[in-house]
């Protein structure tokens, strides 16, 4: 295969393409009145297709279009069977089917021309920011108890529909049901017209799953720009209008809203909503900050009694577990631990380690370590925040991903 490097946003292949066998092929045909079936027996198809893929984009599957053309004419080689007779075994007609199928094709598919094939839209994977959203999260009120003992612990996340990154996340407020987090969030905008603010309040649980409290949305169509606006919002199950469930009552969220549209000098060629760091909440220490900690996942680990796989995490002394996820290798946790810190962390570590437990009674080995990493927190100061993947040691193939984020007030 032949692999063209350009200095166009694009990827272009040239394999060398050999097919044969013998299928069952039927064709009805008519002529002059009478109709037959005939079968097509040992197809061979030789061609050197040239696939293009391009323009190529940062977003899955990292291209919007297919292009195929042929760098030569094809060679297609196949009998037909008329009746149980070698019909291209007629002087003269297997030359001239050749050449027909050949001219064909190469009308439509020779380069320069190409059949070409739409991926997605790349005028909207493509699109660059316009602006920045300012969210703030002020407080929820009379939200609806959802633990069966106590309150609920309730945190709210954040994120721009058509944006597939990472959601914005509040600090958990335990056992309220009237929760205040005062907490600033800044969001990219892409496209104001199209796009909308998606709240979710979730009740926070150390095992399991968390359950959703309710939701909204704030289309930015509705914002006037360069405007703060104050909005009361009234807790939903869903976007349904149609909905009976949207008619109980499920508390109501405060957040003040304002969208900063770029200026026409002041519109970046490209940047990374992803490594936008939230501010630390009100009452942070001065000079100090908060040391955000979210295991997500962990890949290719296995256990040699078994593999229920959880984290634990290790911080000056502080200890903080994930959910155990039961029978898996690739287990997936997102489980984001924080902590509050009088200064900045630049000379400590953090020790993560994944075991397996097995509950079953009477069991030989009901605890075993499947691999542990040590990270400095010096990189992750300075350079505010870090999502990487980290092998375990003491583990095979066995991998973390690990996201640690440095949030001050300034």
């Amino acid at each position: 295969m032949k692999v063209y490097v350009t200095d166009e946003k694009e990827l272009i292949m040239e394999p060398s393409f050999k097919w044969a066998g013998n299928p069952n092929i039927i064709v009805a045909v008519k002529a002059f009145g009478l109709k037959a079936t005939v079968q097509v027996v040992d197809l061979q198809v030789f061609s050197v297709p040239r696939i293009t893929l391009k323009p190529l984009l940062n977003v899955f599957p990292c291209f919007a279009n297919i292009y195929v053309s042929l760098m030569e004419k094809p060679h297609v080689d196949f009998g037909l069977k008329l009746l149980g007779a070698d019909v291209m075994a007629i002087p003269g007609l297997y030359r001239f089917v050749q050449e027909q199928i050949k001219d064909q094709v190469a009308n439509m598919y020779l380069w320069p021309k190409a059949l070409e094939v739409q991926i997605m839209d790349p005028t909207q994977a493509m699109k660059k920011p316009v602006g920045i959203l300012d969210v703030k999260v002020l407080r929820a009120m009379k939200l609806k108890k959802k633990d069966f003992l106590g309150k609920s612990d309730p945190y709210v996340k954040l994120k721009l529909t058509e944006e597939k990154l990472s959601t914005k996340k509040t600090t958990v407020k335990h056992s309220n049901l009237n929760p205040e987090w005062n907490e600033e969030f800044s969001l990219v905008v892409k496209d104001p017209n199209t796009q909308a603010l998606e709240i979710n309040v979730y009740d926070w649980e150390q095992v399991g799953s968390h359950d959703k409290m309710g939701m909204n949305v704030v289309p930015l169509k509705d914002l006037t720009p360069e405007e703060p606006k104050v909005l009361t919002l009234d807790l939903l199950k869903n976007m349904d209008p149609n909905d009976p469930q949207n008619e109980k009552s499920r508390g109501q969220l405060v957040v003040e809203v304002l969208y900063k549209p770029f200026k026409v000098d002041e519109i970046p060629n490209d940047i990374d909503d992803s490594n936008m760091v939230q501010k630390a909440p009100e009452g942070t220490p001065a000079g100090g900050g908060l040391l955000v900690v979210i295991l997500h996942e962990a890949e290719d680990i296995e256990g040699k009694y078994h593999t229920n796989p959880h984290a634990r995490l290790l911080f000056r002394g502080e200890e903080r577990k994930t959910k155990r996820v039961k029978k898996s290798r690739d287990p997936r946790w997102e489980d984001e631990f924080q902590f509050m810190l009088d200064e900045p962390p630049t000379n400590d570590k953090i020790h993560v380690e994944v075991f397996s437990t097995s509950s079953r009674i009477g069991l030989l080995h009901p605890k075993e370590s499947l691999g542990y990493v040590t990270i400095n927190l010096a990189d992750v100061v300075s350079n505010r925040r870090i999502n990487e993947k980290y092998h375990l040691i003491d583990s095979k193939n066995g991998r973390i991903q690990i996201e640690m984020q440095w949030r001050t007030s300034s």
